[in-house]
């Protein structure tokens, strides 16, 4: 296996480390969110997620390669930063800004990873791995934006309107 190639497979493990952790702490911020359209986001994105997961996993086989048990040490941070600022809220729309600004955290780091395994991919010719993976970071890149969009639409309104009230 030549050095690129190992390269990219270290990467698709990360990668699936990293949507598992991802699946887990959206289960988590789900519970403690109150926006019903977060609530609903979440629990999309979460099924979004698992489907991720299974073509990491996929390019992973066409490589002769299997998960194992990597563990994405950056998702695992970011992971824990959220839960740490989430345990310092009350529920409402604090909590839900939170919750999004620990997503897009998230969102961004694996929109760098996806970036960068799409282009490796590329450039071996692993073009269908390349193809896979391009999906996936088309998805992030929108969930990205219907993050920022529902904060702007929905929880930040609410946040302030609270914080006038106060």
């Amino acid at each position: 296996m030549t050095e690129l190639r190992e390269m990219i497979v270290d990467q698709l493990k990360d990668a699936f480390s990293a949507e598992k952790q991802a699946i887990q702490a959206m289960r988590k911020a789900m519970r403690q969110a109150s926006e019903p359209q977060l609530k609903q986001g979440l629990e999309a994105h979460i099924a979004q997620s698992e489907e991720q997961r299974d073509r990491v996993e996929q390019a992973l086989e066409k490589l002769g390669a299997r998960p194992g048990r990597k563990v994405c040490e950056a998702m695992r941070g970011l992971v824990e930063e959220a839960q740490h600022e989430m345990e310092e809220q009350e529920k409402g729309p604090i909590m839900d800004l939170v919750i999004v600004a620990a997503q897009q955290r998230m969102e961004h780091y694996e929109i760098a990873a996806y970036g960068t395994m799409v282009e490796l991919c590329k450039a071996t010719g692993q073009t269908e791995i390349a193809d896979l993976l391009a999906k996936t970071l088309a998805e992030e890149k929108a969930q990205d934006e219907q993050l920022t969009e529902l904060t702007r639409s929905a929880i930040l309104p609410v946040a302030l309107e609270n914080e006038a009230a106060a």
